[in-house]
């Protein structure tokens, strides 16, 4: 389970916005933070300093990890400033496909009991189709979708990071 948390937030993107209003849907706090360090440059300035995730949210339809930024920010004069800000970033989530399976066997040579069988490479791409009157490949392209429920995903994220 930390693993995919873990994961989940190297998708977040670089920018940092001060935080929009959150349409939540009650998320849960997470029980403990999780710190990710945070680096950046540009125009002459530097930063350095961590992101204390506190819970997942939705906003405008899209998934959010709500935190604390804290960090400082150096100038081209060496003059530095301290930052304490509550921040957004979205959670990048790769966009599903209805793909299920993508096997890829190399070349095969067996010897059944003097019979000589050369069996070249054999590659396998099952992939659902959606639509009309495809039960299966709606059944099975709804499954490989579940997590692209904003609010769900926030929720199952908060429940991870509680676990933590």
């Amino acid at each position: 389970m930390k693993s995919l948390a873990l994961a989940t937030l190297i998708f977040f993107g670089t920018a940092l916005a001060a935080a929009p209003a959150l349409a939540q849907s009650s998320p849960a706090k997470a029980a403990s933070a999780i710190t990710v360090p945070v680096t950046g440059a540009g125009g002459g300035a530097t930063f350095a300093g961590t992101f204390k995730l506190q819970q997942f949210a939705v906003s405008q339809g899209q998934v959010v990890a709500h935190g604390l930024l804290t960090g400082i920010v150096t100038g081209a004069s060496g003059a530095t400033t301290s930052i304490v800000q509550t921040v957004s970033l979205p959670v990048q989530i790769p966009d599903p496909s209805c793909q299920i399976l993508h096997l890829d066997l190399g070349p095969l040579s067996l010897n059944l009991l003097g019979l000589q069988v050369n069996l070249s490479e054999i590659v396998l791409d099952i992939t659902a189709q959606g639509g009309a009157g495809n039960l299966l490949g709606n059944l099975l392209c709804d499954v490989a979708g579940l997590l692209n429920n904003p609010s769900a995903l926030s929720n199952l994220l908060n429940q991870i990071l509680g676990a933590l």
